[in-house]
């Protein structure tokens, strides 16, 4: 692990430093769960027979719902995981919508066309 840190300055002037290690394993932590969630959030858009801007907002609505729970499980004390909450909601975004698309296809091909 490396034991590198990088620093930040807040609003209030305060140096925030990070452990470059820690922001890399979180950072780990957070794409497996919205690979997962994409894969699930598809695969269940696939079985409701969602289709066209619905299933996109049902993605839209999933990679929300899961920026929340990430918040909610940091609490209040977010800043100590990660260093900003609008690139732990974007960051993946497109590599989660590729495996929510695939999952969806997938699924509601084999429920809806058969």
């Amino acid at each position: 692990m490396s034991t590198k840190v990088r620093t930040k300055q807040d609003k209030s002037g305060d140096v925030i430093a990070y452990s470059e290690g820690a922001v890399r394993n979180n950072a780990a932590v957070v794409e497996y769960c919205r690979i997962s969630m994409a894969a699930m959030s598809g695969g269940t858009a696939g079985l409701l027979g969602l289709t066209g801007l619905y299933g996109f907002g049902f993605y839209v609505f999933a990679v929300f719902a899961l920026w929340a729970l990430l918040l909610f499980k940091a609490g209040g004390q977010w800043k100590k995981y990660f260093i900003s909450r609008h690139s732990l909601l974007t960051n993946g975004f497109f590599g989660g919508l590729f495996t929510y698309v695939l999952f969806w296809t997938f699924l509601y091909g084999m429920v809806h066309v058969y």
